[in-house]
């Protein structure tokens, strides 16, 4: 069985949840210098440079937790690399499906299943749109 490299990771105590309106997580802010840094559901920064508090909250916001649908790309230690799609989402970790020709939505189906560190590695990341 391929793997990803596995660090041991625990989320870090200054990591402030966020939740939007109806109670949903949607993720992290974090305190940098005078400003903050938002953190989504994977543990990836997506302020791109540090914001105020309401930037934080609204990039989040805005951000929502659709991109856990999107497609994804995982690349495995040997270089080889399969589509897949966010099976798992904690803080204890994250499970990708593999998902050639649409296999994760298939009834039935029986997945290759990859778990991940949190926060994600770089050997996921997003399929181009």
């Amino acid at each position: 069985m391929r793997t990803v490299a596995r660090l041991a990771t625990v989320l870090p105590p200054d990591w402030i949840e966020h939740r939007r309106g109806d109670g949903e997580t949607v993720g992290w802010i974090v305190a940098e210098g005078d400003g903050f840094r938002a953190m989504d559901l994977l543990g990836r920064e997506v302020t791109g440079d540090v914001v105020d508090w309401l930037g934080a909250e609204e990039v989040l916001e805005d951000l929502g937790i659709g991109y856990l649908a999107d497609r994804y790309i995982l690349r495995f230690a040997d270089g080889t690399e399969r589509p897949v799609r966010i099976a798992e989402v904690s803080v204890r970790g994250v499970t990708v499906v593999a998902d050639e020709f649409g296999a994760s939505s298939a009834v039935g189906a029986t997945l290759d299943r990859f778990p991940l560190p949190f926060p994600v590695p770089r050997e996921l990341r997003p399929v181009a749109r």
